[in-house]
């Protein structure tokens, strides 16, 4: 007999208790819900508000975490985590959801996976229809990626990498330079995120070109509870695009993690990751209400 229980969520105590809970009803194509590290990366991000998180939900069943209703960026983007078994709960998921989780100018958009079908169910019984979405693609290590490094640039060992040569690499990487400026050389907002409880940037890839400079960084949140090899983020600087980086980066993070029991990869939506044998796995959808 369940006995459910609910409550807000306490960020100092209960993260490693949501850690847990979806690293146990982690699928690879996310219909329970996001992988462990998609939240944690973004817990321990400067990008990241975290100043509501109070307002995420938990469910309980006898103490054990069984839903999850949080927001990751924006604050006005809201996910879902629900143990299977458990689809009863959809819908007050959904109005708690509506009524308690935070909007942007009265704006609010719920972000489902095409998994989720009780949730979907209960959003759209609740005035909420589809607006769109996109696939994930993911790499299984089945099949081999095998582009090579090209010739004037090499990996640096994991025990060198260094956080401020990674700060500047994804500052340009992101576009950040061409849209706010040079970096100024703040490096603490990658310190924290190599400092993160889970964070294995040990076994990220960093390229140097031959001045030893970072043009092309890999991250990757080893989860070897899912055999998961949860690769963000991925950046090469502009100058540098066109090269095949991305592509050696990918390749090596596959020949560092599979030997340790990795059996698959995450990537994104970009075309980029489908041209070079990333399959479409992970169908994100968004839910609007008028």
């Amino acid at each position: 007999m369940k006995s459910i229980k609910f409550r807000n969520f306490r960020i100092l105590r209960d993260f490693m208790d949501v850690r847990q809970f979806m690293i146990e009803v982690y699928e690879r194509d996310w219909r329970n819900g996001v992988p462990a590290p998609f939240l944690e990366y973004a817990l321990s991000s400067s990008w990241m508000d975290t100043s509501l998180t109070y307002r995420y939900r938990i469910w309980e069943d006898a103490g054990r975490i069984v839903a999850l209703v949080f927001y990751e960026n924006p604050v006005n983007d809201i996910y879902f985590s629900l143990r299977p078994g458990y689809d009863e709960l959809a819908k007050e998921m959904v109005a708690y959801a509506g009524s308690d989780m935070p909007k942007i100018e009265g704006k609010q958009r719920l972000v489902l996976f095409e998994g989720q079908r009780a949730i979907m169910d209960a959003a759209a019984k609740a005035g909420y229809h589809n607006s769109g979405g996109y696939n994930e693609r993911v790499f299984d290590f089945e099949n081999s990626l095998d582009f090579l490094l090209p010739e004037g640039f090499h990996f640096v060992e994991p025990e060198r990498l260094e956080p401020g040569k990674i700060a500047e690499c994804c500052w340009k990487g992101f576009d950040h330079e061409q849209e706010e400026g040079p970096w100024d050389g703040e490096e603490e907002s990658t310190r924290r995120i190599m400092a993160a409880p889970h964070a294995t940037p040990h076994h990220a890839v960093a390229i140097e070109n031959e001045q030893q400079q970072y043009v092309c960084f890999a991250g990757m949140w080893w989860t070897p509870e899912n055999h998961l090899a949860y690769m963000e983020p991925l950046c090469t600087v502009p100058e540098y695009r066109g090269r095949g980086l991305a592509s050696a980066a990918l390749s090596e993070l596959q020949r560092r993690l599979k030997p340790l029991g990795a059996t698959h990869m995450t990537g994104g939506g970009n075309l980029f990751y489908e041209k070079i044998g990333f399959e479409p796995c992970v169908g994100w959808t968004f839910w609007d209400r008028n």
